[in-house]
């Protein structure tokens, strides 16, 4: 059997042997080193903040700004403003820190939130949106590469107005309400991108499920969110509703989202975004870099925020937010013998009950596992307690606090490396979690639970999946005659000389966004997409429109050969066919449901399954946004094949 670490160091050698014939190997943590994060100099002093003093916020709060249940045709228009507020921040002596953020505002409200507005609304009910731009006179406050493909308004390069464009991540839109990264526009639409649209459209006609929307510009995506520019939609249907009347799920106070997001703060407690590359002299001022990768943990828009928990089951719905960093999530003791403190104890057991698109059909211990590597570098690690989570991917998960004694400090703990692999962080290449700082992201004080109110029924048994509108999940089983897309993933080099991340196919090789689509399925069409990582790294995959099931993982190696890019960049083409290793390894039963993001491995074949359900233009993309703003994404096209 191939390891991820077989592969790289097979194909790392077939770069020695083949030099003379050209043949290359995008081996990129040997041949481009990942920026982990510069700072600002002074730098803000995270290890100071005063942390778990301020409560979390609960965006299912009735008094959180929201549209909630609203009859079919309702309409709502959310407008984005800068504004100033406490991200929960403050300096030693406890005084807190205002910093400038972007946020949504609902209706006449001069409310501007992180997370923005939650949206509650039903299976089957259409609502219609209205996203305006609200930044008129104010400049970008991220420095904006513009070597990059961006929207670039007007032609007016960096001063150019703030394009903005609000995608409902998860949802089956149409192209002209997806919120697609050519539909941008900016304040009192003067400049508009090739799809804009307006107002949008959303169906609903889902199943219950967690979407979330945010900034999707081209280009500047990652600027737009670390600004602030995100929030949750929540779908809920008549089995969703039966297992929270019939108390089997909990549901508020009890259900609490939680949207996670990384970030660097200047001395003045100001949002810092790294844009200079000191080790390549060929790259521009401002430049983007590969990855970012922050030392303050916002959950809900503040910093190390506090939850006093029941001796109960909570509901949390976790939204991993961030940049490029994945989060290996655990609950347990905090033990404050030691500076900083340290988890002791073993983590409370973390139950999914569902993935991003819908219900599990029962619920499933969440288990976070590598496999062994044949250097004998790392005999592999399983985790049996740890959610590991992606940018962009949602886990509903239940945390049962019915034995943890009252008086208890438990804290959400995040031991997952950065970059990340999918092996445990090595120190070097692949960095742990800062102590004290990203490596702790909630503190839940656990108090003696209501007995009026009973706790929550749901265990492993149960049967999640009820209605004949949400039966449980056949196991994907593709077909032989299913229609394959060989997706390639790349990092090769831009003009400049910086680590590019590249989509294409096994057939083209890499490919740039403007290049025409090559993937054309029929609507109503059911294929299989194999993702071919050949990079060092995990990357989150988010195919717009669709929800996929996933179906299996494979090993594989693969040779390559340099090749020109239409934008001059350097990519790849595949030189012969991959070699399968036929290792193929189910999903994790507790990713086993209906997703729209999945995290593929290096030196692994990720295969999933999708129906295309509605014509039109869409995209798909690594969801990492760094990556997605320098070229790891492209368009396709779903076509009526009987016209």
């Amino acid at each position: 059997m191939y390891t991820r670490r077989d592969f790289l160091k097979s194909t790392t050698a077939l770069v020695a042997l083949s030099a003379a014939s050209g043949l290359t190997f995008a081996d990129a943590r040997i041949r481009f080193p990942h920026h982990r994060g510069l700072r600002p100099r002074p730098p803000f002093d995270a290890a100071s903040v005063r942390k778990f003093i301020h409560p979390l916020t609960n965006p299912l709060d009735p008094a959180f700004p929201g549209v909630r249940r609203p009859a079919t045709g309702a309409s709502a228009k959310l407008t984005i403003r800068e504004t100033v507020g406490s991200l929960g921040l403050n300096r030693p002596n406890g005084v807190p820190i205002a910093t400038r953020f972007w946020g949504y505002a609902l209706g006449q409200s001069n409310l501007e939130t992180i997370p923005g507005p939650t949206f509650e609304v039903d299976r089957g009910r259409p609502i219609t949106v209205t996203f305006v731009n609200g930044l008129d006179g104010v400049p970008q406050r991220m420095p904006v590469d513009t070597t990059l493909m961006w929207a670039n308004p007007g032609g007016l390069g960096g001063l150019a107005p703030v394009p903005l464009v609000t995608h409902l991540h998860g949802s089956r839109s149409a192209t002209n309400s997806d919120g697609l990264p050519e539909a941008w526009s900016t304040p009192n639409d003067i400049y508009k991108g090739r799809l804009f649209a307006k107002p949008y459209h959303f169906q609903n006609d889902q199943e219950a499920a967690h979407l979330w929307y945010h900034d999707h510009v081209q280009g500047v995506t990652r600027l737009n969110v670390y600004m602030g520019l995100m929030g949750f939609y929540f779908i809920r249907d008549l089995n969703e509703d039966s297992l929270r009347a019939a108390n089997i799920l909990p549901s508020y106070p009890y259900e609490i989202p939680i949207a996670i997001s990384d970030k660097v703060f200047d001395e003045n407690g100001q949002l810092f975004y790294p844009s200079v590359d000191e080790e390549n002299a060929d790259a521009p001022n401002p430049t983007h870099l590969p990855e970012f990768f922050g030392d303050v943990v916002l959950v809900n828009g503040g910093a190390w925020p506090r939850q006093a928990v029941e001796q109960r089951k909570y509901r949390f719905r976790i939204l991993n937010a961030s940049d490029s960093r994945f989060y290996a999530l655990k609950v347990q003791r905090e033990n404050t013998g030691t500076t900083p403190s340290t988890p002791v104890g073993a983590p409370l057991p973390i139950m999914v009950v569902g993935t991003e698109l819908g219900l599990l059909n029962q619920p499933a211990l969440a288990r976070w596992k590598s496999p062994p590597l044949a250097d004998g570098s790392s005999p592999g690690v399983s985790q049996d307690r740890t959610l590991l989570i992606g940018p962009g991917e949602r886990y509903d998960i239940i945390i049962d606090f019915s034995s943890v004694p009252a008086g208890t400090r438990m804290l959400l703990w995040n031991d997952a490396g950065a970059p990340y692999n999918g092996q445990p962080p090595d120190g070097e290449d692949y960095v742990a979690p800062t102590p004290g700082l990203s490596d702790r992201l909630v503190a839940f004080d656990v108090i003696p639970r209501k007995p009026a109110i009973p706790n929550a029924s749901v265990t492993l048994a149960t049967k999640l999946r009820r209605t004949a509108q949400t039966a449980p999940l056949p196991t994907p089983n593709p077909s032989n005659g299913i229609t394959k897309r060989k997706i390639l993933l790349y990092e090769g080099s831009d003009r400049f000389g910086r680590l590019q991340t590249m989509l294409g196919t096994l057939e083209d090789g890499t490919l740039n966004f403007s290049d025409p689509p090559t993937e054309r399925p029929g609507v109503g069409t059911t294929e299989l997409w194999e993702f071919h990582n050949t990079t060092a790294d995990a990357h989150p995959i988010h195919m717009h429109l669709v929800d996929f099931r996933i179906v299996n993982r494979e090993d594989f190696t693969v040779v390559t050969e340099d090749k020109t890019n239409s934008d001059g960049s350097t990519g790849a083409n595949v030189v012969g066919n991959p070699v399968l290793s036929g290792n193929k390894v189910k999903p994790d039963e507790w990713e086993a449901g209906k997703k729209d993001t999945v995290v593929s491995y290096p030196g692994q074949i990720t295969r999933v399954m999708a129906t295309f359900t509605r014509t039109g233009e869409f995209i798909y993309h690594c969801h990492i946004l760094s990556h997605e703003d320098h070229e790891m994404m492209r368009r396709y096209e779903v076509i009526d094949l009987g016209s």
